[in-house]
């Protein structure tokens, strides 16, 4: 009988390292939030060591002196690597793991594992590989090195583990191909988007830092019923869901994915045509853990996010959500944010309150309709109900006398005499 293996043997225990440059920044907290991405990729964290320096240093990331007191942790621990919580440079990587003689991996690196690992439709997993090929290509002489130390763990899994051995043509190939089907993929969101457009569908993109509650939001809402764990990245492909609001109105809700610090330019190239629900959608629904002791810094990355994607002159609504969880009064505002409203997501408190906000805005983007049809235009007042909100009709002898909203692109004709 085959011998079981013991999973606590090949258990991933990690040492987290960080520079900081400055006393304002904020690399404490950041190594926490490193500390639940290892978490979240399945390693343990042993210890977190940070160095103050003016700058970090361009080839070993760590100073000389640093690099040894880490060097000394990894074996009195018994690490089986560390993470640096800034993207390494290939030099950097190679130079690092020949000091420390131990597997070194990068904030990226843990980012794109666990992107490799939740990916589950088949354009997820395109954008995935995608963003491990064009982040490996450049490293594949520190990566080999670094990869042939530990069998599997963080940095090995997900479709680009099998591209490691290959030389970079065919890995630039391999992107030429992936870039291909991206565009592919990205016609056919066109089509469905110009679909909606016809049907004068509205539609409200969810965003927010990852772990806000934007899925449990998403399946409350809409009962959509995608996995939502208090996990960061716990949902990568985007879901869209139609929403009913108690007038009738419709809206079309799109859970994106989440913000983070330093998320890898490679993250958000590769995710640009699943994020650009978020720039053609006409609402954004902000969703903000205001539990979150780094609140603030979230709402800002998620701001500095959506400009770096060139989002902007949309609607957006901040959605405080976990006010459940708040164990005192804090004053929550978002002064970037057309409307706010606190919620839990989890519970439904405040979901009336953000239904209402919805249909305001909905109705904002209508005309108000007064008008007598004849009975042989009795098919407008259809038109009126699928795609406008139909308030009153009085049926009379010379005719139905309609009070409604609807779209501004429906107006003229439907105000037309036949």
């Amino acid at each position: 009988m085959a011998e079981l293996i013991d999973l606590k043997e090949l258990e991933e225990r990690v040492i987290l390292i960080a520079v900081s440059t400055s006393d304002e920044d904020d690399t404490r907290q950041s190594l926490d939030e490193l500390e639940e991405l290892a978490d979240t990729a399945g390693a343990v964290t042993v210890d977190k060591i940070i160095q103050n320096r003016e700058r970090i240093h361009p080839g070993t990331y760590l100073g000389k002196g640093k690099i040894e007191e880490v060097r000394e942790r990894v074996f009195e621990l018994g690490a089986t690597g560390v993470i640096c919580d800034d993207e390494l440079s290939p030099a950097q990587l190679r130079n690092l793991e020949n000091a420390l003689d131990t597997k070194v991996m990068d904030r990226t690196m843990v980012i794109l594992d666990i992107f490799a690992s939740h990916a589950v439709t088949s354009e997820g997993k395109i954008q995935v590989e995608l963003a491990q090929l064009k982040y490996r290509a450049a490293r594949l002489v520190g990566l080999r090195n670094s990869l042939s130390r530990l069998g599997g763990g963080i940095g090995t899994r997900g479709p680009g583990e099998k591209k490691l051995e290959v030389d970079r043509r065919l890995i630039h190939d391999r992107i030429g191909q992936l870039k291909a089907e991206l565009l592919e993929v990205k016609r056919h969101r066109e089509v469905a988007r110009k679909q909606r457009d016809r049907n004068y569908t509205l539609s409200a993109a969810i965003v927010g830092y990852t772990n806000a509650g934007k899925s449990t939001l998403l399946n409350k809402l809409t009962g959509a019923g995608i996995l939502a764990e208090d996990k960061l990245f716990a949902t990568l492909d985007p879901t869209t869901r139609g929403m009913e609001l108690p007038s009738g109105q419709k809206i079309l809700l799109t859970d994106t994915v989440g913000f983070i610090r330093k998320l890898p330019h490679h993250l958000i190239e590769a995710f640009r045509s699943t994020l650009e629900e978020a720039r053609y959608s006409d609402i954004i629904l902000h969703v903000v853990d205001c539990v979150s002791p780094q609140m603030d810094s979230q709402i800002h990355i998620v701001y500095e996010t959506l400009r770096k994607l060139e989002i902007k002159d949309k609607t957006i609504v901040t959605v405080f959500n976990k006010i459940d969880c708040l164990e005192q009064e804090v004053i929550l505002k978002d002064l970037q944010s057309d409307y706010q409203v606190k919620i839990s997501a989890r519970t439904g408190e405040g979901l009336e309150e953000l239904t209402e906000i919805l249909e305001t805005i909905l109705r904002g983007r209508k005309i108000f309709l007064e008008k007598l049809y004849t009975y042989k235009d009795a098919g407008k007042i259809q038109t009126i109900r699928k795609f406008g909100q139909l308030l009153s009709e009085e049926y009379r002898d010379d005719g139905i006398l309609v009070t409604a909203y609807v779209p501004t692109e429906l107006y003229a004709g439907l105000m037309a005499e036949a």
